[in-house]
């Protein structure tokens, strides 16, 4: 009999990701979609879901019909130096009916944040950032030839559609090379230090000569918020001097079409950066697949209301006309428009 209750209990223990998700090589097959062609309509974006959770949000994405989706990191909670457990999680990812839907639907592009980097808010100083950059260009099927591979962390671009209609996708690494932060009595404090870095010299380097190829719009992908005011959390606000640098090199290659798209922060706001002697930038933030923050933190470069349950980024292209547009948005879980701001391409050109 008792042998009995402990093989019931194991049985339902077993029930549990703890106890019985944690192989590694449990692995569910998915078909990657190709790359879309010709010009492209809409991407939609998110961030911040717990594989451990139901994700019905992804079902509304593949009703959406994007062409592209962009992961901005938070994708799973891995927080581990174990890499068979950070392994497991993205194989638990891997196996919803629902990723697997979306996976199947439309192209899928990926960068990370903390929780999937490995620890929470880490940087340059996490131990195990090599292995856990194999296991996630594995997970998102990166081929054995990308670039990804060859240089350290795993920054990379994209560029779709014809020259009328190029859109450049920037997808950055926020945490391989990213400086430790100044710890304050609030939170995390702004850094003036000129040695502290968001990005590392080879990564500044690479996105400077990026910027200077041809492309309508540029998608810059940060997983943490770029143009919002400082607050104590993680942002390129911790340090403005990074920030000023960003500003300076999309004015001084004469990028047109930058908008920026972030996570991180369990909730969807649009910020607007002013840009001295060129064009303000826009931050079109959404996180919350499945991770909700119900606060209103405070942030004078919003424009409008924040949304702060469940949504997911969209960014939809008109190129009928001479000018042609980005529009910038959230939606909800239902696929109903909560953020939504029209940008000219004029708008946003030198």
């Amino acid at each position: 009999m008792r042998t009995s209750i402990l093989l019931l209990i194991l049985f339902i223990n077993c029930l549990s990701f703890s106890a019985c998700q944690i192989d590694p090589e449990i692995v569910c097959p998915r078909v990657a979609f190709a790359e879309p062609t010709g010009p492209i309509q809409k991407i939609c974006f998110g961030s911040c879901g717990k594989e451990t959770k139901e994700q019905p949000i992804l079902n509304t994405i593949v009703n959406d019909k994007p062409d592209l989706f962009i992961y901005l990191g938070d994708n799973i909670y891995g927080d581990t130096k174990d890499m068979s457990v950070l392994k497991a999680k993205y194989n638990k990812l891997g196996c919803k009916t629902e990723f697997q839907n979306l996976f199947a639907s439309c192209r899928v592009l990926a960068t990370w944040d903390d929780h999937d980097y490995g620890q929470n808010d880490a940087g340059i100083n996490y131990p195990m950032k090599n292995e856990s950059k194999e296991i996630f260009l594995d997970f998102w099927k990166e081929p054995s030839v990308s670039d990804r591979r060859n240089h350290e962390g795993i920054y990379t671009s994209y560029y779709y559609g014809d020259d009328a209609h190029k859109v450049q996708v920037i997808l950055l690494d926020c945490r391989t090379f990213r400086s430790d932060l100044k710890n304050g009595i609030n939170g995390y404090e702004e850094d003036f230090d000129s040695c502290s870095t968001m990005l590392g010299t080879a990564q500044w380097q690479w996105l400077e000569q990026e910027l200077q190829k041809p492309a309508v719009f540029r998608i810059i992908c940060s997983s943490t918020q770029f143009a919002r005011t400082h607050v104590g959390y993680e942002a390129w606000a911790n340090m403005p001097l990074q920030v000023e640098k960003m500003k300076n090199l999309i004015t001084t290659t004469h990028a047109n079409g930058v908008v920026f798209i972030s996570g991180d922060i369990h909730l969807a706001e649009l910020s607007k950066l002013d840009n001295a002697g060129s064009y303000p930038i826009y931050d079109m933030t959404s996180s919350g697949l499945t991770q909700l923050e119900k606060s209103n933190p405070s942030n004078s470069n919003r424009i409008g209301d924040l949304y702060d349950s469940y949504n997911y980024g969209i960014l939809e292209f008109d190129w009928t006309n001479s000018d042609p547009s980005i529009t910038l948005g959230a939606k909800d879980i239902r696929g109903n428009s909560v953020i939504q701001k029209k940008i000219m391409l004029s708008e946003i050109s030198h």
